[in-house]
């Protein structure tokens, strides 16, 4: 059964920045495309970043390309998320996606 868990969110000022980690367990963990979305409050979940296997091919939804990247360590069945330049808006609940798998999530707060 894979299990994914993220940390490292918190509260951060505007213009910061945080790492998000995911750590994935029960899986072959380098086969597989790793994503992060996120919620913000009264909002749908909405797509953040995705990574391929080789962590070669990334993509990164609009709102936030230039200021988030996501990469991954195969060695550590980890994915990670550095978050440059924070706006309040990035404000939410940042989850980890392998497949149909879907971690428990990790609250961002980016205060102005």
């Amino acid at each position: 059964q894979v299990q994914l868990v993220e940390s490292g969110g918190g509260l951060v000022q505007a213009g910061g920045s945080v790492r998000l980690s995911c750590a994935v367990s029960g899986g072959t963990f380098s086969r597989y495309n790793m994503g992060w979305f996120r919620r913000a409050p009264g909002k749908e979940r909405e797509f953040v970043a995705a990574i391929d296997p080789s962590g070669r091919s990334t993509t990164h939804a609009n709102v936030v390309k230039g200021r988030f990247t996501i990469s991954r360590d195969n060695a550590k069945s980890t994915v990670y998320l550095q978050m440059n330049s924070l706006k309040p808006e990035d404000t939410a609940v940042y989850y980890c996606n392998l497949g149909g798998n879907w971690g428990r999530g990790t609250q961002v707060t980016v205060s102005s």
